[in-house]
């Protein structure tokens, strides 16, 4: 378990939820720590300094968006998101993965991103790797370099990140 000291107190305001959202899994509630200031604060500043020259800062749905829009406000740059099916409403990329618990999709607006754009994609947790994997391939499509991967949590007994070796992937605290 690798929590940096200034960090803790967020990492103390997770809640672990059983079963959720489905038996067997043990679900990470991060809500806690976005209702506080100090905690939410501390994971924003320690998220945005993977920025790595980025203008525009991706975030994955849904709580991924959180995270990637206060770094993106701190950091005057753009916002893009990553969206599920169904919740762009012009043409998009799209890259379908498998979570630890079924599939999915990624969706990107095609005129969200282009080949000037340098990223900054954020998840909230990575798990198995297949959300931030199908992250890396959307913004790909679009032609725009990542700049660097970030989580707030990594679980790291799900070995996501053997699935990124092709990017950078930096972990605010690694479970």
């Amino acid at each position: 378990m690798l929590i940096p000291s200034h960090l803790e107190y967020a990492y103390s305001k997770i809640v672990d939820v059983p079963d959720f959202p489905q038996k067997g899994i043990v679900f990470k509630d991060i809500t806690p720590l976005l209702e506080d200031e100090k905690a939410f604060s501390s994971v924003v500043d320690d998220l945005s300094q993977y920025l790595n020259g980025a203008n525009k800062v991706a975030g994955i749905e849904s709580r991924g968006f959180i995270f990637a829009a206060a770094i993106a406000a701190r950091n005057n740059l753009g916002l893009v998101l990553l969206r599920k099916p169904g919740k762009l409403p012009r043409k998009t990329y799209s890259v379908e993965y498998l979570l630890e618990y079924g599939s999915d999709s990624l969706h990107l607006h095609t005129d969200s991103l282009s080949s000037k754009d340098q990223v900054l994609i954020v998840d909230d947790v990575l798990a198995t790797g297949g959300t931030m994997k199908a992250a890396v391939e959307l913004v790909g499509l679009s032609g725009a370099k990542i700049s660097n991967c970030c989580v707030f949590l990594e679980l790291s007994f799900l070995n996501g990140r053997g699935f990124l070796q092709e990017v950078s992937l930096k972990s605010s605290i690694i479970i």
